[in-house]
């Protein structure tokens, strides 16, 4: 006799879980949703904890470990709050020659902040992006949204320092 399937609860009882089950829901509630579900739950929270993670694999049958192992293996993805505002460094292969290697010591020894990681004030978060598609601006980063060209360290920290 087959077991009864019993329809995970959210981990907490925040109306933003409706979206991602909206959007779960949409896709079948499959595993091949489960990028989609990962997009759903970082767009309404921000960045995706374990108890997302746990509730997205749950729901759609997917494995922990590979719901981790997108999580992390995908840039975009982050499993930590963010900062309240964002700087990515372009690590493409002209924006690394040109400087990206510089411009991320400088964020760390300056800022006392690494990729994937957030200043202790919780003002700034930094990522790094294989390419922004800027190379004729190399290096470039991206704060807020904003494209930067041509950044060095110095000009960069004293900006995020400002902000």
């Amino acid at each position: 006799m087959p077991a009864l399937y019993v329809k995970p609860t959210p981990p907490t009882d925040d109306k933003r879980w409706k979206i991602v089950e909206t959007r779960m829901r949409r896709m079948g509630d499959r595993p091949e949703a489960l990028i989609e579900a990962l997009h759903a739950a970082q767009e309404a929270f921000g960045f995706l904890d374990e108890g997302a993670l746990l509730y997205v694999g749950d729901t759609l049958g997917v494995p922990h470990s590979r719901v981790y192992g997108v999580a992390t293996f995908y840039s975009f993805f982050t499993l930590r709050p963010q900062g309240e505002h964002t700087c990515v460094v372009c690590t493409g292969t002209a924006c690394y020659i040109n400087g990206a290697k510089a411009i991320l010591a400088g964020l760390e020894r300056d800022l006392g902040v690494r990729p994937k990681q957030t200043t202790a004030d919780g003002k700034v978060s930094v990522l790094t992006a294989r390419c922004v598609g800027a190379c004729s601006l190399a290096p470039a980063v991206i704060v807020d949204g904003e494209v930067q060209g041509k950044a060095n360290a110095g000009d960069l920290v004293a900006r995020l320092e400002a902000m």
